[in-house]
Order: structure tokens, then sequence, then C-alpha cells
């Protein structure tokens, strides 16, 4: 069941970029890990960076990806944020957080992009 998670969600992360991608966006990494967590997404547009969670569903069973990003993962995603921030000496550029949402409801994939999600 693990294995099957971990292929969705490289799955949803890859729409995620080709979708970012083709709306201007650089990737600079993906999969940013520390202690706190993890980032799926790190792009940039213009001068701001942005931290992006991808959230890939099924149905509605359990709601949209929207509803998975509660306070508990908004505090691990800032945290882990500003890991990278420290770490990669960054000090001048815009910062924001995006939540990407990937439904795939009756054979298709409905894709929704909350930009400044928190």
């Amino acid at each position: 069941m693990k294995n099957e998670n971990v292929k969705k969600g490289k799955e949803g992360e890859e729409m995620a970029c080709k979708y970012l991608k083709s709306r201007g966006y650089k990737i600079i990494t993906r999969n940013y890990r520390t202690k706190s967590g993890e980032i799926d997404i790190i792009a940039s547009k213009k001068n701001t960076l942005v931290f992006v969670e991808v959230k890939l569903r099924y149905g509605d069973m359990f709601g949209d990806g929207f509803d998975a990003v509660n306070e508990s993962k908004i505090k691990k995603l800032r945290k882990t944020a500003e890991f990278y921030l420290y770490n990669n000496k960054i000090e001048d550029m815009d910062i924001r957080f995006d939540v990407i949402s990937i439904d795939f409801t009756n054979k298709k994939y409905r894709i929704e992009h909350l930009k400044g999600a928190f």
C-alpha cells in the first residue's frame, strides 16, 4: 500500500510540475526534506519563491486535496521552508505558499492551483 501511495504521489508531483512549467514557473527542486518535514516542489516565478504542496485525490471520499492541508501540515511546511531559506542564504525574494490539488474523478484529472494558500 505504501509503495502505491508513493507512486501516486510522484504521479501528482509530475503533473503539478508540468502544470507550473506551462505557466512560466521554473522548478528549482522537488521533495526537499528536513527533520521537520517535506516540501513537494520549490519553484520560482519572477522574484517570488514558491513552496508548493501537491495533493492528489482519487474520488471525493476524503474531500478535495485542499482539505488535507491542515494546521499541522502548514506548520511543518513553514518550518521546512525556513530551513530552505536559511540553508540557501535567501533573503531578497518574496515567498509564497501554494497548494495544487489534483482530483481524478470520472476518468478525468482536474488541477486547481491555490496561490498564497496560507
